[in-house]
């Protein structure tokens, strides 16, 4: 796997996937689900139905002023929102 993408996040843009790693935003026509059944689950998560990040690239998670889950993801300013349906794969951290 290049090692640029295993330090990726992926997010659903309208038809589109967009996926941020370290140095680029890469747009691709493939949907979010069907990416997610390509990529290795030790190494990726699914953490809200528009989100998915690699494991190598969260820097930190962090609650927001109202309890919900952020994501913050090295070399992004933006946090990333986690969803309730997610939050269990996080709260040991």
């Amino acid at each position: 796997m290049d090692a640029r993408i295993r330090k990726a996040s992926v997010q659903a843009s309208e038809k589109y996937t967009e996926v941020v790693t370290a140095g680029e935003r890469l747009v691709i026509r493939t949907p979010l689900k069907e990416l997610m059944q390509r990529l290795d689950p030790e190494r990726f998560a699914q953490v809200h139905r528009g989100v998915i990040v690699a494991y190598a690239a969260i820097d930190r998670v962090e609650r927001d002023l109202l309890g919900r889950l952020r994501i913050r993801v090295h070399g992004q300013r933006e946090m990333l929102p986690v969803s309730r349906a997610y939050a269990g794969l996080f709260r040991q951290m």
